[in-house]
């Protein structure tokens, strides 16, 4: 197992990154940061409460040192999230800015999710070994990320892979890349996907996260290229997937020849796209 344990404690105030520190980083799984409550570090065995209540400037210092004052990073605020160095994302929630119709930014921050980033290396060694395009669903926190990585970097060692990672969680900095694979990073997935397509000749295409019709049109371009295609979207089950109207296209199409569906307990099963 991997963490970017420092650059996590990094982006934390002094005094939450010192209590942060001294429980064992294998277990720590999310910190969750409310204005005026105590803060809360889940953990594989249950929660953990300290003693100090979370102040706007503990926030702010967060948001101020994950983002490191980056346009694209701070442009990302907007959507509910930023990735801070070593791949932990932070979602945000508070008062929203709204312009045309559309949220335009967070005026006031009052709750913050720090999901702790961790690489596994190995544990997708038996879906590394399925031939064709791979769709991975699971509930939010069931490790779709960590298993997609693993995935890619696997492949990557037989074939060209170029992953698209718009909100670099998936190879930051401090995780091993794959043998023959490419990063695109930053770009939404739609248009990172067509340009990969035309600049870098990939095999394969790993993104993270389809949430749009965009992300689902862009898959199928290249899928209509004979390239192959690795993805995770947030659904419980195929049955779930399909009652979604953004990913019909997806199952019409029978774009993936292998769907992986991951328990909240690690475990998995695969079912197969029928129409």
């Amino acid at each position: 197992m991997m963490c970017a344990w420092q650059q996590l404690l990094n982006i934390l105030p002094g005094w939450l990154s010192g209590e942060v520190d001294m429980h064992e980083k294998k277990k720590l799984q999310e910190i969750r940061l409310r204005l005026g409550a105590l803060p809360e570090l889940k953990t594989a065995c249950g929660s953990i409460w300290l003693n100090r209540s979370v102040s706007s400037e503990d926030l702010s210092f967060v948001v101020n040192a994950a983002s490191r004052y980056s346009p694209w990073t701070a442009a990302t605020v907007a959507q509910g999230f930023l990735t801070a160095a070593g791949g932990h994302r932070i979602g945000l929630c508070g008062d929203t800015v709204i312009k045309n119709g559309s949220v335009d930014g967070i005026r006031q921050i009052h709750s913050l999710c720090i999901r702790v980033a961790r690489d596994y290396p190995g544990i997708g060694t038996a879906i590394g070994g399925f031939r064709g395009s791979i769709l991975i669903l699971g509930p939010p926190g069931s490790g779709k990320t960590t298993l997609l990585r693993d995935v890619l970097r696997i492949i990557s060692a037989t074939q060209t892979v170029c992953v698209v990672d718009e909100r670099g969680e998936l190879f930051p900095e401090s995780f091993t890349r794959g043998k023959r694979m490419d990063v695109l990073k930053g770009s939404p997935k739609a248009e990172g996907i067509d340009m990969v397509l035309r600049s870098m000749g990939p095999e394969c295409i790993g993104v993270d996260e389809i949430t749009s019709e965009q992300d689902c049109e862009g898959l199928i371009r290249a899928g209509w290229c004979g390239v192959r295609l690795i993805a995770t979207a947030h659904a419980s089950s195929l049955a779930d997937l399909k009652t979604r109207p953004v990913y019909r296209k997806l199952y019409l199409c029978n774009l993936f020849d292998h769907i992986v569906v991951l328990n909240r307990d690690k475990s998995w099963h695969e079912e197969r796209m029928v129409v």
